[in-house]
């Protein structure tokens, strides 16, 4: 039943991003452009820190998947890089093909990813992002971009479903922690995507890499 819900999701995204999504903007590769190199004047400072926002998206679920991704038939490295292109479309169907794996019997050579620094860098961007949209943003004309702009509506989808999916990893990776407690997964839905950052900051080392890479945790 899970896979069939992360598939009909998954096709559910591609059919609404292409077919009921309101129409491209003449200027959107304009603005593509101006955000990837940091030309950002004139930009609204809430579509910067959403574009930015999903920088930081993919290497959050670096940490969580590639760990996971030990312990299933496929890889999930495949599917980690092309969502840095693509969010959730690329990670839904890596999502619909794992199995459940509370366990961890990987090699330990995980010393960037189970690193705090790695979380605690994330968190801080993810903070200052935040602030900064919340702060600076112009939130009615974001709302008039969201009705009439695909990338921006589809891109704010994009955030919301790997805010919302995330649990689906977290849930194992605590596991494999041997973290029970449910308020956990509670805090880190109730502050988009700098929660997961700050969970990363804050979680306990795999029991293999404490042992031979502690230092990585420190």
């Amino acid at each position: 039943m899970n896979r069939l819900f992360f598939w009909g999701l998954w096709l559910g995204f591609i059919l609404y991003a292409f077919i009921l999504a309101p129409p491209d903007r003449p200027d959107t590769a304009d603005l593509i452009l101006r955000l990837s190199t940091g030309n950002w004047e004139g930009i609204n400072p809430i579509v910067v820190a959403l574009f930015n926002a999903m920088g930081i998206w993919p290497m959050v679920y670096a940490a969580l998947a590639l760990v996971d991704g030990h312990g299933q038939k496929l890889r999930a490295w495949p599917f980690v890089l092309v969502s840095f292109a693509v969010g959730a479309f690329a990670l839904l169907p890596y999502l619909g093909l794992r199995q459940p794996n509370p366990s961890f019997g990987g090699p330990k050579g995980l010393r960037l990813l189970e690193s705090r620094w790695l979380g605690a860098v994330l968190a801080a961007g993810a903070i200052a992002l935040a602030a900064f949209a919340l702060l600076k943003g112009d939130w009615p004309d974001f709302w008039q971009q969201w009705q009439t702009s695909r990338f921006i509506h589809v891109m704010s989808l994009d955030f919301c479903a790997l805010w919302l999916l995330f649990p689906v990893l977290l849930k194992d990776d605590m596991a494999r922690r041997e973290l029970s407690q449910p308020w956990i997964t509670a805090a880190v839905l109730a502050l988009p995507l700098v929660g997961a950052c700050l969970y990363l900051t804050l979680r306990p080392p795999l029991a293999e890499v404490s042992e031979a890479e502690g230092v990585a945790t420190s």
